[in-house]
């Protein structure tokens, strides 16, 4: 990793990223942490890997999924995969996190690392580690992963108060301000859109009745609404899904390609259209369609993401099973 120092809000502290290292007022978040505590050369970021290797060969769609699943973690409580916390009332339980899935990969790849070295590595890293690998598995880069996280014990579905597919691009910017990540974080982590699908009722309106103007959003390209509606018929009982990616080259893998779609005004989600619109995003949106370094600026926006309020040192818990706090 450079010398260049990125900055990241975490535990109320700003951390600093320097020579692969997160610097603060609480124990650091660090490249190979876990290096020399798992019977001395295992590497559980291998371990974690093969996995994923596993599972992305049977099912690529995973990767969305991953991605999908940490930024529901990291945006309400911090990256302490409370939202893997089982219950009738935990974060599983919002509605937001209905649809979100993953959950059997993580159990496998923490039932490996427990295997070998038991009560040491973190649901929470497992999330971060995981998702890396499955990006680099769909033609991402491979970017670096901190490592140190501890789990949350408290998940409850009141907390969950994710940024709406409908919102404007300046509440957008606020939201992910709040959690310490800035505008060119916020583009880039949109950029996850690259693949995965949405369900047509999360933008039904921009087909039918925008706004409740009776009309269709008319910034979305004639040839997109037209297959769109034939994907998403107005009174339809079953709710279809759409590629994020309107290239069909490209909707599974992590590339620009989500950026020169919104620039044609093909995006499916009216944030991401409003996102090659806006004053204060679409310049950069025009850079990174046209740039060959989307890889290295997404990886370094997930790693600010997996740095949002951190659980370190004595905080929280190393849980036996993401899907239950430790009872002893």
């Amino acid at each position: 990793m450079s010398k260049v120092a990125t900055v990241a809000l975490a535990l109320g502290f700003v951390f600093v990223a320097f020579s692969g290292q997160c610097y603060g007022a609480s124990p650091p978040l660090k490249v190979g942490f876990y290096q020399g505590k798992c019977n001395g050369t295992v590497d559980v970021e291998v371990i974690v890997g093969g996995v994923v290797k596993t599972w992305f060969s049977s099912d690529s769609t995973i990767t969305p999924a991953l991605l999908r699943m940490q930024f529901h973690d990291c945006f309400v409580t911090g990256c302490d995969a409370s939202l893997l916390l089982d219950g009738s009332n935990s974060e599983k339980t919002a509605v937001p996190n209905l649809s979100v899935r993953g959950y059997g990969l993580i159990d496998a790849a923490k039932a490996a690392v427990e295997a070998i070295c038991p009560g040491v590595v973190s649901c929470a890293d497992i999330i971060s580690m995981a998702t890396r690998d499955a990006v680099s598995l769909s033609g991402g880069g491979r970017y670096i992963v901190h490592t140190g996280r501890r789990d949350g014990t408290v998940s409850l579905a009141k907390n969950v108060n994710l940024p709406a597919p409908s919102l404007s691009v300046s509440n957008s910017i606020n939201a992910f301000s709040k959690k310490g990540l800035s505008v060119v974080d916020m583009v880039y982590l949109l950029g996850g859109h690259t693949v995965g699908v949405a369900h047509c009722s999360f933008f039904q309106d921009r087909l039918y009745n925008f706004q409740n103007s009776g009309q269709p959003d008319n910034t979305m390209s004639p040839s997109l609404l037209f297959f769109l509606r034939m994907r998403c018929p107005q009174n339809a009982t079953i709710d279809n899904t759409a590629n994020l990616d309107q290239n069909p080259l490209s909707s599974s893998i992590v590339d620009n390609s989500y950026y020169q779609q919104i620039m044609l005004h093909r995006g499916v989600l009216q944030i991401d259209q409003e996102l090659a619109q806006d004053p204060s995003t679409r310049d950069m949106v025009t850079a990174i369609a046209k740039g060959v370094d989307f890889s290295t600026k997404f990886g370094q926006a997930m790693i600010n993401l997996g740095a949002v309020q951190v659980l370190t040192g004595t905080q929280g818990q190393i849980r036996k099973s993401c899907r239950a706090v430790n009872t002893k």
